[in-house]
């Protein structure tokens, strides 16, 4: 690579420059502040472990996004984390061993082999929350309230929030004895809402007419708050599995409104994403201004089981980055203090006064008055100066 060329960055990773960064993080401590009000705790992870528990209980997309090495100390595969949820689960069964429910948040870069969408990053900084040792509903309740907490915080408009239930399809699919191809098969073309081959597939391999149809009429209930209604009329005939994840949903769906009356809730109930490791509730955050979802999450018990300890556990994450390019919020920086060399007491000491006072104080680094150009290059909007053996800040 030539020397005019070597500071090109590889393809979907980026610089962060001052302006933006500014941004970032006064972001990142917002959402890091709301957190903690409501009770979550900060944990860092390390950016790279051994991949056996990197991978722990994660899907095999996650694996292909993962950069893999090999330590040389043990020369065993590592990995680099491409995802913080497995690594929060180990701290939680193994590292704090808690018997109660634990809160624990986020917020650190990861890094993908591959960009998981157009113009996505491959250096995302995920931040989000995990909730662990509660099975019960108010837990879901509490992370989809938590995640529209964040961002209403952030300044994202037009948010509705998508709701499904992984064990609807796979309480159905257990029901119909369907073996693993068949699975396959029918999994593909509800991803792709194949609606023509998700009945094909169905037809030849259900028998039973009642799981038949109600397999069928699953794939299509998606849908505003109606579609509630129409999930009841059908349910009515399923195996009693069903019956119960359908009541969860309906529960969680009443705890929210309870808690957010004016939230737009959706419903997909055939919504399969994160299947290999959800277990229940999943949910995801989507706003007109952005053809992804900006914020996702769900429930996925017992992914602590391989670290000793099965906990029931759900949480949500969204990408920094994407939040920071959809907030309505502004993060200007404060304009800075041009300050002489300090060289004497009186100098030296009100500089300190003025950044113990929360002011940005940058110091010429020459005897020679700055222009005001070379000035506003620092940031800086007043001057330091002295009048009369008395130092006083001025406008430039």
């Amino acid at each position: 690579m030539t020397s005019a060329k070597r500071w090109i960055l590889p393809d979907g990773v980026e610089e962060i420059l001052p302006a933006e960064a500014h941004k970032l993080e006064s972001l990142r401590r917002q959402i890091m502040d709301l957190y903690e009000s409501w009770g979550y705790q900060l944990v860092i992870t390390p950016l790279i472990e051994y991949l056996d528990s990197l991978l722990v209980g994660s899907s095999s997309e996650l694996e292909l996004h993962t950069f893999k090495i090999i330590d040389q100390l043990s020369g065993r595969m590592m990995g680099i984390r491409a995802d913080i949820t497995p690594q929060a689960a180990r701290i939680d069964a193994h590292c704090l061993n808690r018997e109660g429910p634990v809160r624990l948040c986020y917020a650190d870069s990861v890094l993908h082999t591959k960009p998981q969408g157009l113009l996505t990053s491959r250096v995302p900084i995920r931040i989000g929350a995990e909730l662990y040792g509660h099975a019960g509903i108010e837990c879901d309740i509490e992370l989809i309230c938590l995640m529209h907490a964040t961002l209403q915080a952030v300044g994202i408009s037009g948010v509705h929030i998508v709701m499904g239930h992984v064990g609807l399809f796979r309480s159905l699919v257990e029901a119909a004895e369907l073996d693993q191809q068949t699975q396959r098969i029918l999994f593909d073309a509800v991803q792709r809402k194949a609606f023509d081959e998700c009945d094909a597939a169905v037809e030849a391999a259900v028998k039973d007419e009642n799981l038949r149809e109600l397999l069928q009429r699953l794939v299509r209930l998606s849908g505003d708050a109606s579609v509630l209604d129409e999930a009841k009329a059908a349910f009515k005939t399923a195996p009693d599995a069903v019956k119960r994840e359908f009541d969860d949903l309906l529960a969680v769906v009443a705890g929210i409104t309870k808690r957010i009356p004016k939230i737009v809730l959706c419903f997909d109930l055939c919504e399969l994403r994160g299947y290999e490791y959800h277990t229940g509730i999943v949910f995801a955050a989507y706003t007109p201004e952005h053809g992804k979802a900006v914020a996702k999450g769900g429930r996925y018990d017992h992914i602590g089981e391989v670290f000793g300890r099965a906990r029931p556990a759900s949480g949500f994450d969204s990408d920094l980055k994407t939040l920071a390019r959809l907030t309505s919020h502004t993060f200007s920086r404060r304009a800075g203090i041009l300050a002489p060399l300090a060289t004497t007491p009186d100098l030296i000491a009100e500089i300190a006064r003025l950044r113990e006072d929360g002011e940005i104080v940058v110091e010429s680094l020459t005897s020679e008055p700055l222009a005001a150009e070379a000035a506003r290059e620092l940031d800086c909007g007043h001057r330091l100066v002295n009048r009369k053996g008395k130092w006083k800040v001025e406008a430039l």
